[in-house]
Protein backbone atom coordinates (compact mmCIF):
# COMPACT_ATOMS: atom_id res chain seq x y z
CA UNK A 1 0.00 0.00 0.00
CA UNK A 2 2.68 2.48 -1.01
CA UNK A 3 1.51 5.60 -2.83
CA UNK A 4 3.78 8.13 -4.50
CA UNK A 5 2.54 11.73 -4.15
CA UNK A 6 4.13 15.08 -4.93
CA UNK A 7 4.65 17.62 -2.16
CA UNK A 8 1.59 19.71 -3.03
CA UNK A 9 -0.71 16.66 -3.05
CA UNK A 10 0.69 15.53 0.30
CA UNK A 11 0.08 18.94 1.89
CA UNK A 12 -3.45 19.04 0.47
CA UNK A 13 -4.30 15.59 1.81
CA UNK A 14 -2.72 15.91 5.25
CA UNK A 15 -5.84 17.54 6.65
CA UNK A 16 -5.94 15.80 10.00
CA UNK A 17 -4.06 13.45 12.25
CA UNK A 18 -0.49 14.55 11.68
CA UNK A 19 2.58 15.60 13.61
CA UNK A 20 4.05 18.55 11.78
CA UNK A 21 4.11 17.40 8.19
CA UNK A 22 3.99 13.69 9.10
CA UNK A 23 0.92 11.49 9.40
CA UNK A 24 -2.39 11.71 7.56
CA UNK A 25 -4.79 9.15 6.13
CA UNK A 26 -3.79 7.67 2.76
CA UNK A 27 -6.13 4.72 2.22
CA UNK A 28 -8.50 3.34 -0.43
CA UNK A 29 -11.91 5.08 -0.47
CA UNK A 30 -13.62 1.99 0.98
CA UNK A 31 -11.72 2.46 4.26
CA UNK A 32 -12.17 6.21 4.68
CA UNK A 33 -15.68 6.05 6.23
CA UNK A 34 -14.57 3.34 8.70
CA UNK A 35 -11.45 5.25 9.76
CA UNK A 36 -13.39 8.51 10.07
CA UNK A 37 -15.94 6.70 12.23
CA UNK A 38 -13.12 5.25 14.32
CA UNK A 39 -11.56 8.70 14.69
CA UNK A 40 -14.85 10.28 15.78
CA UNK A 41 -15.53 7.43 18.22
CA UNK A 42 -12.07 7.62 19.75
CA UNK A 43 -12.25 11.41 20.15
CA UNK A 44 -15.50 10.93 22.04
CA UNK A 45 -14.33 8.03 24.21
CA UNK A 46 -10.98 9.46 25.25
CA UNK A 47 -12.87 12.24 27.04
CA UNK A 48 -15.52 9.93 28.49
CA UNK A 49 -14.93 9.37 32.19
CA UNK A 50 -16.71 6.00 32.21
CA UNK A 51 -14.60 4.73 29.30
CA UNK A 52 -11.36 5.87 30.95
CA UNK A 53 -12.46 4.32 34.24
CA UNK A 54 -13.11 0.98 32.51
CA UNK A 55 -9.77 1.16 30.66
CA UNK A 56 -7.85 1.74 33.90
CA UNK A 57 -9.82 -0.98 35.67
CA UNK A 58 -8.53 -3.56 33.19
CA UNK A 59 -5.00 -2.10 33.27
CA UNK A 60 -4.91 -2.55 37.03
CA UNK A 61 -6.89 -5.75 37.59
CA UNK A 62 -6.06 -7.67 34.40
CA UNK A 63 -2.79 -6.32 33.01
CA UNK A 64 -1.19 -5.74 36.42
CA UNK A 65 -0.35 -2.06 36.22
CA UNK A 66 1.41 0.00 37.32
CA UNK A 67 4.50 -1.82 36.10
CA UNK A 68 7.51 -1.36 38.43
CA UNK A 69 10.36 1.07 37.84
CA UNK A 70 13.30 -1.06 38.97
CA UNK A 71 16.76 0.20 39.87
CA UNK A 72 19.12 -2.17 38.07
CA UNK A 73 22.03 -1.89 40.52
CA UNK A 74 24.42 -4.40 38.96
CA UNK A 75 23.82 -3.04 35.46
CA UNK A 76 24.30 0.47 36.84
CA UNK A 77 27.62 -0.49 38.41
CA UNK A 78 28.75 -2.16 35.19
CA UNK A 79 27.85 0.84 33.01
CA UNK A 80 28.78 3.62 35.42
CA UNK A 81 25.38 5.34 35.50
CA UNK A 82 22.26 4.98 37.63
CA UNK A 83 19.84 2.99 35.44
CA UNK A 84 16.19 2.19 36.06
CA UNK A 85 14.19 -0.33 34.03
CA UNK A 86 10.53 0.33 33.28
CA UNK A 87 9.30 -3.24 33.62
CA UNK A 88 6.76 -3.61 30.81
CA UNK A 89 7.97 -7.20 30.58
CA UNK A 90 5.99 -7.90 33.76
CA UNK A 91 2.64 -7.03 32.18
CA UNK A 92 0.18 -9.82 31.43
CA UNK A 93 1.33 -11.40 28.12
CA UNK A 94 4.89 -10.16 28.73
CA UNK A 95 5.09 -6.85 26.88
CA UNK A 96 3.75 -3.32 26.52
CA UNK A 97 1.40 -4.37 23.70
CA UNK A 98 -1.44 -5.31 26.08
CA UNK A 99 -1.92 -1.63 27.06
CA UNK A 100 -2.99 -0.77 23.53
CA UNK A 101 -5.00 -3.92 22.83
CA UNK A 102 -7.10 -3.48 25.96
CA UNK A 103 -7.77 0.13 24.99
CA UNK A 104 -8.64 -0.66 21.40
CA UNK A 105 -10.74 -3.73 22.24
CA UNK A 106 -12.90 -1.48 24.41
CA UNK A 107 -13.27 0.92 21.46
CA UNK A 108 -14.15 -2.02 19.21
CA UNK A 109 -16.69 -3.24 21.75
CA UNK A 110 -18.27 0.22 21.89
CA UNK A 111 -18.49 0.24 18.06
CA UNK A 112 -20.24 -3.14 18.05
CA UNK A 113 -17.41 -5.02 16.30
CA UNK A 114 -17.91 -8.77 15.76
CA UNK A 115 -14.46 -9.60 14.40
CA UNK A 116 -10.98 -8.35 15.30
CA UNK A 117 -8.04 -8.49 12.90
CA UNK A 118 -4.42 -7.64 13.63
CA UNK A 119 -0.88 -7.94 12.30
CA UNK A 120 2.12 -9.05 14.33
CA UNK A 121 5.90 -9.20 13.91
CA UNK A 122 7.54 -10.48 17.08
CA UNK A 123 4.19 -12.01 18.03
CA UNK A 124 3.73 -9.92 21.17
CA UNK A 125 0.97 -7.81 19.62
CA UNK A 126 -0.63 -10.92 18.18
CA UNK A 127 -0.67 -12.57 21.60
CA UNK A 128 -1.97 -9.41 23.27
CA UNK A 129 -4.74 -9.02 20.66
CA UNK A 130 -5.72 -12.69 20.91
CA UNK A 131 -5.76 -12.30 24.69
CA UNK A 132 -8.04 -9.25 24.59
CA UNK A 133 -10.33 -10.90 22.05
CA UNK A 134 -10.63 -13.98 24.26
CA UNK A 135 -11.35 -11.79 27.29
CA UNK A 136 -14.29 -10.16 25.51
CA UNK A 137 -15.45 -13.17 23.50
CA UNK A 138 -14.71 -11.74 20.04
CA UNK A 139 -13.62 -13.61 16.90
CA UNK A 140 -10.06 -12.78 15.98
CA UNK A 141 -7.70 -13.25 13.02
CA UNK A 142 -3.96 -12.66 13.44
CA UNK A 143 -1.71 -12.16 10.38
CA UNK A 144 1.99 -12.95 10.64
CA UNK A 145 4.82 -13.26 8.13
CA UNK A 146 6.05 -16.80 7.54
CA UNK A 147 9.64 -15.94 8.51
CA UNK A 148 8.49 -14.28 11.72
CA UNK A 149 6.23 -17.23 12.56
CA UNK A 150 9.24 -19.53 12.26
CA UNK A 151 11.51 -17.41 14.47
CA UNK A 152 8.76 -16.69 17.02
CA UNK A 153 7.16 -20.13 17.27
CA UNK A 154 6.23 -19.78 20.95
CA UNK A 155 4.09 -16.73 20.26
CA UNK A 156 2.53 -18.38 17.22
CA UNK A 157 1.48 -21.26 19.46
CA UNK A 158 0.14 -18.92 22.12
CA UNK A 159 -2.03 -17.11 19.56
CA UNK A 160 -3.60 -20.40 18.49
CA UNK A 161 -4.05 -21.52 22.10
CA UNK A 162 -5.93 -18.31 22.86
CA UNK A 163 -8.51 -19.22 20.24
CA UNK A 164 -7.59 -16.86 17.41
CA UNK A 165 -7.27 -17.86 13.76
CA UNK A 166 -3.59 -17.71 12.85
CA UNK A 167 -2.81 -16.75 9.24
CA UNK A 168 0.72 -16.66 7.82
CA UNK A 169 1.83 -14.96 4.63
CA UNK A 170 4.89 -15.89 2.58
CA UNK A 171 4.86 -12.78 0.42
CA UNK A 172 7.97 -10.59 0.35
CA UNK A 173 10.37 -11.40 3.17
CA UNK A 174 7.64 -12.89 5.34
CA UNK A 175 8.10 -10.22 8.01
CA UNK A 176 6.07 -7.46 9.66
CA UNK A 177 5.64 -5.32 6.54
CA UNK A 178 4.10 -8.28 4.76
CA UNK A 179 1.82 -9.11 7.69
CA UNK A 180 0.55 -5.52 7.65
CA UNK A 181 -0.10 -5.74 3.90
CA UNK A 182 -2.04 -8.99 4.35
CA UNK A 183 -4.10 -7.57 7.22
CA UNK A 184 -4.85 -4.36 5.30
CA UNK A 185 -5.97 -6.34 2.25
CA UNK A 186 -8.35 -8.36 4.41
CA UNK A 187 -9.61 -5.14 5.99
CA UNK A 188 -10.29 -3.62 2.56
CA UNK A 189 -12.32 -6.71 1.64
CA UNK A 190 -13.99 -6.85 5.07
CA UNK A 191 -14.34 -3.22 6.23
CA UNK A 192 -16.84 -4.17 8.94
CA UNK A 193 -14.04 -5.91 10.83
CA UNK A 194 -12.16 -3.93 13.46
CA UNK A 195 -8.46 -3.58 12.57
CA UNK A 196 -6.56 -3.47 15.85
CA UNK A 197 -3.26 -2.01 14.68
CA UNK A 198 -0.39 -2.73 17.05
CA UNK A 199 1.99 0.18 16.73
CA UNK A 200 1.90 3.97 16.39
CA UNK A 201 1.99 3.66 12.59
CA UNK A 202 -0.50 3.55 9.75
CA UNK A 203 -3.28 5.97 8.82
CA UNK A 204 -5.01 8.38 11.17
CA UNK A 205 -6.31 7.83 13.83
CA UNK A 206 -4.02 4.89 14.73
CA UNK A 207 -0.80 6.79 15.60
CA UNK A 208 -2.73 9.15 17.90
CA UNK A 209 -4.86 6.38 19.38
CA UNK A 210 -1.97 4.00 20.10
CA UNK A 211 0.00 6.88 21.61
CA UNK A 212 -2.92 7.63 23.92
CA UNK A 213 -3.20 4.06 25.21
CA UNK A 214 0.57 3.61 25.56
CA UNK A 215 1.11 6.97 27.29
CA UNK A 216 0.42 5.16 30.57
CA UNK A 217 4.09 4.02 30.39
CA UNK A 218 5.48 7.55 30.39
CA UNK A 219 2.94 8.84 32.91
CA UNK A 220 3.87 6.10 35.37
CA UNK A 221 7.62 6.33 34.76
CA UNK A 222 7.70 10.09 35.32
CA UNK A 223 5.79 9.78 38.59
CA UNK A 224 7.88 6.81 39.74
CA UNK A 225 11.28 8.40 39.08
CA UNK A 226 10.24 11.54 40.96
CA UNK A 227 9.09 9.41 43.89
CA UNK A 228 12.25 7.29 43.97
CA UNK A 229 14.92 9.85 43.05
CA UNK A 230 13.27 13.21 43.70
CA UNK A 231 14.23 14.44 40.22
CA UNK A 232 13.85 13.70 36.53
CA UNK A 233 16.37 11.54 34.65
CA UNK A 234 19.00 13.05 32.39
CA UNK A 235 18.07 10.59 29.65
CA UNK A 236 15.56 7.93 28.61
CA UNK A 237 15.89 5.02 26.18
CA UNK A 238 13.59 2.73 24.18
CA UNK A 239 13.75 0.55 21.09
CA UNK A 240 11.87 1.61 17.94
CA UNK A 241 10.35 -0.49 15.17
CA UNK A 242 6.98 1.08 14.52
CA UNK A 243 7.51 2.90 17.78
CA UNK A 244 4.66 2.32 20.23
CA UNK A 245 6.65 1.40 23.35
CA UNK A 246 9.01 4.29 22.69
CA UNK A 247 6.30 6.89 22.12
CA UNK A 248 4.60 5.58 25.26
CA UNK A 249 7.67 6.32 27.38
CA UNK A 250 8.68 9.49 25.53
CA UNK A 251 5.22 11.05 25.91
CA UNK A 252 5.78 11.49 29.63
CA UNK A 253 8.96 13.55 29.14
CA UNK A 254 8.57 15.45 25.85
CA UNK A 255 7.95 18.74 27.62
CA UNK A 256 10.99 18.28 29.87
CA UNK A 257 13.64 19.85 27.65
CA UNK A 258 16.53 18.77 29.87
CA UNK A 259 15.62 15.07 29.50
CA UNK A 260 17.46 13.69 26.49
CA UNK A 261 15.54 11.11 24.46
CA UNK A 262 17.32 8.22 22.70
CA UNK A 263 15.83 5.51 20.52
CA UNK A 264 17.48 2.31 19.32
CA UNK A 265 16.54 1.01 15.88
CA UNK A 266 17.15 -2.50 14.60
CA UNK A 267 20.47 -2.03 12.84
CA UNK A 268 20.89 -5.59 11.58
CA UNK A 269 24.34 -5.88 10.02
CA UNK A 270 24.94 -2.12 10.13
CA UNK A 271 24.11 0.87 7.97
CA UNK A 272 23.69 -1.11 4.76
CA UNK A 273 20.41 -0.81 2.79
CA UNK A 274 18.70 -4.19 2.72
CA UNK A 275 20.62 -5.42 5.76
CA UNK A 276 19.28 -2.94 8.30
CA UNK A 277 15.95 -1.71 9.70
CA UNK A 278 17.30 1.62 10.93
CA UNK A 279 14.58 3.65 9.24
CA UNK A 280 15.20 7.05 10.81
CA UNK A 281 18.92 6.86 10.08
CA UNK A 282 18.77 5.52 6.52
CA UNK A 283 15.22 6.26 5.36
CA UNK A 284 13.41 9.14 3.66
CA UNK A 285 9.90 10.59 4.04
CA UNK A 286 7.27 8.98 1.83
CA UNK A 287 3.74 7.59 1.95
CA UNK A 288 3.76 3.99 3.14
CA UNK A 289 0.95 1.82 4.49
CA UNK A 290 -1.46 4.68 4.96
CA UNK A 291 0.74 7.40 6.45
CA UNK A 292 3.41 9.94 5.49
CA UNK A 293 6.54 9.19 7.49
CA UNK A 294 10.11 8.01 7.14
CA UNK A 295 10.56 4.74 5.26
CA UNK A 296 13.44 2.66 3.91
CA UNK A 297 13.25 3.21 0.14
CA UNK A 298 15.23 2.66 -3.05
CA UNK A 299 16.31 5.39 -5.50
CA UNK A 300 12.83 5.40 -7.03
CA UNK A 301 11.21 5.90 -3.65
CA UNK A 302 9.81 2.38 -3.32
CA UNK A 303 9.99 0.54 0.03
CA UNK A 304 12.86 -1.94 0.28
CA UNK A 305 13.30 -5.09 2.32
CA UNK A 306 14.77 -4.66 5.77
CA UNK A 307 16.63 -6.95 8.12
CA UNK A 308 16.97 -7.19 11.90
CA UNK A 309 17.39 -10.13 14.23
CA UNK A 310 14.43 -8.63 16.13
CA UNK A 311 11.16 -9.42 14.37
CA UNK A 312 9.47 -6.52 16.15
CA UNK A 313 11.98 -4.04 14.70
CA UNK A 314 12.20 -5.56 11.20
CA UNK A 315 9.98 -2.99 9.48
CA UNK A 316 10.79 -0.40 6.77
CA UNK A 317 8.47 2.30 8.16
CA UNK A 318 8.11 4.11 11.47
CA UNK A 319 5.42 6.06 13.29
CA UNK A 320 4.89 9.66 12.08
CA UNK A 321 5.44 11.17 15.53
CA UNK A 322 8.93 9.68 15.60
CA UNK A 323 9.64 11.30 12.23
CA UNK A 324 8.45 14.60 13.71
CA UNK A 325 10.66 14.18 16.80
CA UNK A 326 13.67 13.42 14.59
CA UNK A 327 13.08 16.43 12.34
CA UNK A 328 12.67 18.71 15.35
CA UNK A 329 15.76 17.28 17.09
CA UNK A 330 13.78 16.37 20.20
CA UNK A 331 14.82 12.72 20.01
CA UNK A 332 17.93 11.01 18.69
CA UNK A 333 17.65 7.77 16.72
CA UNK A 334 20.54 5.31 16.62
CA UNK A 335 21.46 2.19 14.70
CA UNK A 336 22.07 -0.79 17.03
CA UNK A 337 23.40 -3.90 15.33
CA UNK A 338 22.40 -7.52 15.89
CA UNK A 339 25.71 -8.29 17.60
CA UNK A 340 25.34 -5.34 19.99
CA UNK A 341 21.78 -6.40 20.86
CA UNK A 342 22.78 -10.02 21.47
CA UNK A 343 25.58 -8.89 23.79
CA UNK A 344 23.09 -6.76 25.74
CA UNK A 345 20.60 -9.66 25.81
CA UNK A 346 23.25 -11.77 27.55
CA UNK A 347 24.46 -8.91 29.75
CA UNK A 348 21.11 -8.02 31.32
CA UNK A 349 20.25 -11.69 31.82
CA UNK A 350 23.51 -12.38 33.66
CA UNK A 351 23.66 -9.17 35.70
CA UNK A 352 20.03 -8.75 36.77
CA UNK A 353 18.33 -12.10 36.24
CA UNK A 354 16.03 -10.44 33.70
CA UNK A 355 15.88 -11.94 30.21
CA UNK A 356 14.76 -9.16 27.86
CA UNK A 357 13.06 -9.46 24.51
CA UNK A 358 15.69 -9.12 21.80
CA UNK A 359 13.85 -5.95 20.74
CA UNK A 360 14.29 -4.43 24.22
CA UNK A 361 17.93 -5.55 24.27
CA UNK A 362 18.60 -2.98 21.53
CA UNK A 363 17.66 -0.21 23.99
CA UNK A 364 19.83 -1.79 26.70
CA UNK A 365 22.76 -1.92 24.27
CA UNK A 366 22.37 1.73 23.31
CA UNK A 367 22.10 2.85 26.93
CA UNK A 368 25.16 0.84 27.94
CA UNK A 369 27.14 2.52 25.16
CA UNK A 370 25.98 6.13 25.66
CA UNK A 371 25.93 6.07 29.47
CA UNK A 372 29.35 4.49 29.99
CA UNK A 373 30.98 6.19 32.98
CA UNK A 374 28.67 9.22 32.64
CA UNK A 375 27.16 8.95 36.15
CA UNK A 376 23.76 9.83 34.69
CA UNK A 377 20.29 9.01 35.95
CA UNK A 378 18.41 7.19 33.21
CA UNK A 379 15.39 5.04 32.37
CA UNK A 380 15.29 2.19 29.86
CA UNK A 381 11.90 0.98 28.72
CA UNK A 382 12.13 -2.81 28.99
CA UNK A 383 9.29 -3.31 26.54
CA UNK A 384 9.09 -7.11 26.64
CA UNK A 385 10.43 -10.32 28.12
CA UNK A 386 12.65 -12.74 26.24
CA UNK A 387 10.86 -16.09 26.61
CA UNK A 388 10.13 -15.98 22.89
CA UNK A 389 13.82 -15.58 22.05
CA UNK A 390 15.60 -18.05 24.32
CA UNK A 391 15.42 -20.91 21.80
CA UNK A 392 16.93 -18.89 18.95
CA UNK A 393 20.57 -19.78 19.62
CA UNK A 394 21.38 -16.23 20.69
CA UNK A 395 23.95 -17.54 23.16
Amino acid sequence: MNTQLNTLEIQNQLKQGYFGEFGGMFVPPVLEPKLNELSDTFEKLKNDNEFIKEFHYYLKQYVGRPSPLFLAKRLSDYVGSRIYLKREDLNHTGAHKINNTIGQILVAKYMGAKEIIAETGAGQHGVATATAAALFGLKCKIFMGKKDAERQQLNAYRIKLLGSEFITTDRGTGTLKDAVDAALEYYIENPDSYYLLGSAVGPHPYPTMVRFFQSVIGTEARKQILEQEGRLPESIFACVGGGSNAIGLFSGFLDDSKVRIHAAEGGGDGLFPGRSASTLVLGKPTVFQGTFSYCMVDKEGNPIDTYSIAAGLDYPGVGPEHSFLKENLRAEYHCVTDSEAIAAFKLLSALEGIIPAIESAHAVALAAKLLKNKNELSIINLSGRGDKDVDRNLI
